[in-house]
């Protein structure tokens, strides 16, 4: 094999990997097997999912066609072939969600679980829900015509509107008007009498559009939606005030181009011409203007990530059972402080398994509180309104002690939450920085400095999530809790040069990125690789959200060919190719896809016979290594060893929720024979999976035995 990339033939493309990801959860929604609620939600993140794709995605790659961009990446697809395959791939699972959506309505009626029509209601319902419309919507509409005199209105991104067709009974004439579909009220309208009955908002909207229109006839109404660019443009020269920046670019993000109109089935095409001749004059960038390629058949019912609020009702048979985090056992005697628990061992929390409140949050309140404590400094990628995490911070800089916290304002579609965060904690006397424009801080620790009887001690929490309590229940994410001095040291360099002048390139035992991280992680694929050509155990098990990174994959195709065996348990985009002979042939890639949302980083290393555990927050993209701060710590505790272990396996074992690739890019969930392994179900009783084996030889088939398991058709 070649120095370098080994070829685009080795490669899949990242876009179509994702949208595979994409329809592994569209396929939770068709599952029968799944609670009938949960594939409803399962529905709504699909489409949440897409129009993230085309708002972030779709827009780069369009411009990239217009600019005449002729670099292809590792894949070797051009950015029109991508569209192109990605318009296809777009609409053969868009097919696959409106049957899905026809499919799920029919069993939730069985149920007593409604969407009606206008039409489906009793004389008195309608009158009921017609009072509903003049006292809380009719207030709240602005019908906006367009002629001459009144310029095609500006429409907001992701927002339901009503193309209405209008006669003059005087003079004849048609004219169009646009009516918004408010997003401030409720999609699904109640119908009183009927509990879990509703009607859709636009519904009742357009069978009142007489109200709107008064003296005018109303020919016909159709309802569309249209999908805008909306990913931040940073200036690559460093601004003077970053928060300014940011503030101006989500601000002009509402008037980005606009990718995707999806219309109603039944749209005439007069109004489709319409629609894409008007919005064509919002294109920022001439070239890339929309064409009819753009305008999406989206079937009667659109925006489906809107089902998310019926995903929610009352009915407990129809969703996955209830269950409760836990508090570590080291941490329940609540007697004792953390740092006397910490200082007497490293710690592991699993969320959503392990309470967050009771581990995380615990922690930063303690040291709020504790009257040693000296400093708190922490990374603030995401984090949600009903955190204690922002209070305890708040609390400890009114108490004088020194507090610094990283707000990442380029955090995708939280910027504007961020901005309010910083600015509150500013006003608390919290120290804020920002970092860097051409950086994003995802890296996910928090530093406490402690004053103690034998001197200084810092304590550090590194983990792979988000200070977030809303998503601590309902992603996997793993955390260190640890007073290692070597991994307290690496992370107050790691914060000192995100809070001042720094240019620090050597850490004793984290790997950072920018810095190091690429290059560690392919030293430690080269050493298996090594160990393997001289006979030693060596083994690399690793788990991400995505892989995408060429020179990383070349590094595994190497270490496969020198005898790796190498299992990959990837959430979401996988750009390599498993199984491919006399390339990848020891390489596996699963994925599992089930009721939480995977998003703990673990990688394992047999290293000769003396394992290494690595945590962190980072996945193997070109992003995360290259444009983003990012902190990976080892765990260096072999009790620890014994519990990542553990939970490794469970995932590798799944036949129920794990999909396997194959090396011309097709997923294939695995099917149980016999006992049945889902990892989503096994967690919840025992957060480390209560397996004891990763190292050793590979498994190509789950093993049949487990007690602790459901039986097949429970």
């Amino acid at each position: 094999m070649s120095d370098g990339h080994i070829g685009a033939s080795l490669y899949l493309n990242r876009e179509l990997s994702w949208l595979a990801f994409n329809g592994r959860v569209l396929h939770e929604a068709l599952d029968p097997r799944v609670p009938l609620l949960e594939r409803v939600k399962f529905l709504s993140i699909f489409s949440a999912n897409l129009d993230e794709f085309y708002m972030v995605r779709i827009a780069g790659l369009r411009r990239q066609v217009a600019a005449g961009v002729v670099q292809r990446p590792p894949d070797g697809l051009t950015p029109q072939e991508q569209l192109d395959a990605i318009d296809a791939e777009v609409s053969r699972l868009s097919k696959l969600q409106r049957d899905c959506l026809a499919t799920l309505l029919g069993e939730l009626s069985e149920h007593n679980v409604r969407l009606l029509g206008v039409k489906d209601l009793t004389a008195s319902e309608w009158g009921e829900i017609d009072e509903y419309f003049e006292s809380q919507i009719f207030p709240v509409l602005t019908p906006l015509a367009v002629d001459p005199g009144h310029p095609f209105p500006y429409i907001s991104n992701l927002s339901l509107s009503l193309a209405v067709e209008i006669r003059d009974p005087e003079r004849g004439a048609i004219h169009f008007a646009r009516v918004k579909v408010p997003k401030s009220l409720p999609r699904w309208v109640p119908v009183n009498g009927r509990p879990f009955h509703f009607v859709p908002l636009e519904q009742v909207i357009g069978a009142n559009l007489g109200a709107l229109f008064p003296g005018m006839e109303v020919v016909a109404w159709y309802v569309f939606r249209i999908t805008r660019y909306s990913d931040l443009d940073i200036p690559i020269e460093e601004p003077e005030d970053l928060l300014a920046t940011i503030e101006e670019q989500v601000f002009n993000r509402r008037f980005g181009e606009v990718v995707r109109v999806e219309v109603q089935d039944d749209m005439p095409l007069h109004l489709r011409a319409l629609l894409l001749e008007e919005l064509r004059e919002d294109d920022v960038v001439e070239s890339s203007r929309l064409a009819e390629r753009d305008i999406q058949d989206a079937g009667r019912l659109l925006d489906l990530s809107h089902l998310a609020g019926l995903s929610t009702l009352d009915l407990p048979t129809l969703k996955d059972p209830p269950f409760s985090p836990t508090i570590p056992a080291e941490l329940r005697d609540t007697t004792r402080s953390m740092f006397e628990v910490i200082r007497e061992g490293d710690l592991l929390v699993h969320h959503p398994f392990d309470s967050f409140s009771g581990s995380v949050e615990r922690f930063l309140e303690e040291a709020a509180h504790d009257d040693q404590v000296l400093a708190i400094k922490l990374t603030l990628y995401r984090t949600s309104g009903d955190t204690a995490l922002v209070a305890a911070l708040v609390d400890a800089a009114q108490r004088g002690k020194q507090v610094a916290v990283i707000v990442e304002l380029k955090a995708r579609f939280d910027e504007a939450n961020n901005i309010v965060w910083a600015r509150q904690l500013e006003d608390a006397g919290v120290h804020v920085a920002f970092g860097s424009a051409n950086l994003k801080t995802h890296a996910k620790t928090a530093l406490v400095v402690r004053r103690e009887a034998d001197g200084i001690r810092r304590y550090i929490h590194l983990g792979s999530g988000n200070y977030n309590s809303r998503t601590a229940r309902l992603y996997t994410d793993v955390g260190l809790l640890t007073c290692s001095p070597s991994i307290g040291a690496d992370v107050s360099d790691l914060f000192n040069s995100l809070t001042g002048y720094s240019r620090q390139r050597l850490y004793r035992k984290l790997l950072v990125a920018p810095v190091n991280m690429r290059s560690r992680f392919i030293e430690l694929i080269a050493r298996e690789t090594e160990h393997a050509a001289a006979g030693r155990p060596a083994r690399i098990v690793g788990k991400m959200n995505a892989l995408v990174d060429a020179e990383v994959i070349d590094a595994l195709y190497r270490a496969s060919q020198a005898g790796v065996e190498i299992d990959l348990i990837v959430r979401g985009i996988c750009c390599l190719r498993p199984q491919l002979a006399g390339v990848s042939d020891r390489i596996r890639v699963i994925s599992i896809i089930g009721r939480f949302l995977e998003h703990s980083r673990l990688w394992y290393f047999t290293n000769g016979g003396d394992e290494e555990f690595y945590l962190g927050s980072a996945d193997w993209m070109p992003r995360n290594f290259d444009r983003r701060v990012e902190a990976v710590a080892p765990v260096e505790s072999p009790a620890l060893h014994e519990r990542l272990r553990s939970l490794l396996h469970t995932y590798l074992e799944d036949n129920r929720q794990a999909w396997e690739l194959d090396a011309t890019g097709t997923w294939t969930q695995r099917e149980p024979e016999g006992v049945i392994r889902a990892s989503h179900e096994r967690l919840p009783r025992n957060s480390w999976g209560g397996v004891r084996e990763v190292s050793g030889e590979s498994r190509t088939a789950p093993e049949r035995a487990d007690e602790t398991t459901r039986a097949a058709g429970d």
